[in-house]
This record gives structure tokens, C-alpha cells and sequence, in this order.
């Protein structure tokens, strides 16, 4: 695999933001919304619109029989915050000599640190691909995966996954990356739009979205 460039590196954390001001619009009726990570309010099942709308150019992209399926868009600051310090605390328990540093590092390859996350933007999406019967297909791992858990197999690029699971994960990929929008490489199903990631990977000097309030 090549070289990854993590989400707390300073390449990353250093891009300014340009917040264009979009609202956060519901998925709910325009997607497939799976419900396992629902909350109360509905906050995931919310994007910024022009990442949904290019998700909707996306499914069009899709062969026939494919269609998106969406794990969780917009994230509040308290739930990013808590996912990256559970993790955190799973890596000093199995890794106890890592120093905090090593430990802020490597637990942005799984979750990202709350300065910089791009769920908390609306800008970014977990998602998987479904039939059209709402099955979903094989991507080698299941969404949300540690690298832990999959032995490093939640990597988009991870050797070692059946040949059906790649297939799978190259269809998704080409859509989203046909709709303009980037991969975080350590975890397969996890696409953003106009956030800091997207701003690095494409040369863009700001992104386009900033914490949003839901």
C-alpha cells in the first residue's frame, strides 16, 4: 500500500477553512439510511447538500443492482469527541508504551481527532453498497471496522480480501471518486467532500465546510 497520510498530520490540520455556508439537508427519501448508528434527533442521517447532492450522482454512476447505502454522515462534537478518546483508551490498553503522542496518531487512522473531523462538518459519509433488495454486498469488512478487528483489512487498498470484496470496494470507489469525492485510505467506506482531507488530497487551498451546528 502506499504511504498514507493521516488526518492529524500537519498537512491536514494546517488548511484553513472557508465555510461557504451550506445547510445540513436530510438523506432520509433521497438514499438508502441504515439506522444502526441512528440517533434521536436524525443528526446522521444529515449532510452538507452539495455532498449530497454529489452522493446523487454518485448512485447514478452505480451498475445496475448497486446502490448506496448510508451508515453515517453528521456527527455532533460530544459523540466525535467520545468515539476518539474510547478509542484512544482501547490503544493504551493494548499498546501501554506508546507515548500520547504515538497515541493521538495512531488512533486518527480509525477516528479522527475533534480539531479537525470532518463528520462534525456534515463533509463526510460511512457508507457501503447494497442491492437493490437493501442486502448488502461484500467489501471484506464490515463498516467501522478497527484495524484491529480486520488485521488491517478496513485499509481501501488492503491486501489479502476476496476477490468479490475488491470488485466491490473498486465500484464503490469509482463512483465517489467520479462524483469528486476522496477516500480516507485506512477505512474503506469512509468519503468526504470539502472538508480538510478533501482540501489536502485535491490541492484546494480552504475547505468549504467547518463544524457545522445541527
Amino acid at each position: 500500500m502506499a504511504d498514507i497520510v493521516l488526518i492529524s498530520d500537519p498537512r491536514v490540520t494546517s488548511i484553513p477553512v472557508d465555510d461557504i455556508g451550506e445547510p445540513l439537508v436530510d438523506l432520509r427519501g433521497r438514499f438508502a439510511v441504515d439506522t444502526r448508528l441512528a440517533d434521536e434527533a436524525g443528526a446522521y442521517a444529515h449532510l452538507r447538500e452539495g455532498l449530497a447532492t454529489r452522493l446523487e450522482e454518485a448512485q447514478r454512476l452505480l451498475p445496475a443492482g448497486y446502490r448506496l447505502l448510508i451508515v453515517e454522515g453528521y456527527r455532533p462534537p460530544a459523540l466525535q469527541r467520545r468515539y476518539f478518546e474510547e478509542y484512544k483508551e482501547e490503544l493504551r490498553t493494548t499498546y501501554p508504551d506508546m507515548t500520547p503522542d504515538e497515541l493521538h496518531v495512531a488512533a486518527s487512522r480509525y477516528v479522527s481527532p475533534i480539531e479537525v473531523a470532518p463528520h462534525t462538518a456534515g463533509a463526510a459519509v460511512d457508507l457501503t453498497l447494497c442491492t437493490e433488495d437493501g442486502v448488502e454486498v461484500d467489501m471484506g469488512t464490515p463498516v467501522n471496522a478497527t484495524p484491529e478487528q480486520s488485521n488491517g483489512a478496513c485499509y481501501t487498498d488492503a491486501p489479502g480480501i476476496s476477490a468479490e470484496a475488491r470488485r466491490n470496494r473498486e465500484i464503490l470507489a469509482t463512483a465517489l471518486r467520479a462524483a469528486g469525492l476522496i477516500n480516507y485510505p485506512t477505512e474503506w467506506w469512509h468519503w468526504s467532500y470539502g472538508d480538510r482531507y478533501w482540501a489536502m488530497s485535491t490541492g484546494t487551498p480552504a475547505a468549504l465546510y467547518g463544524p457545522a451546528e445541527f
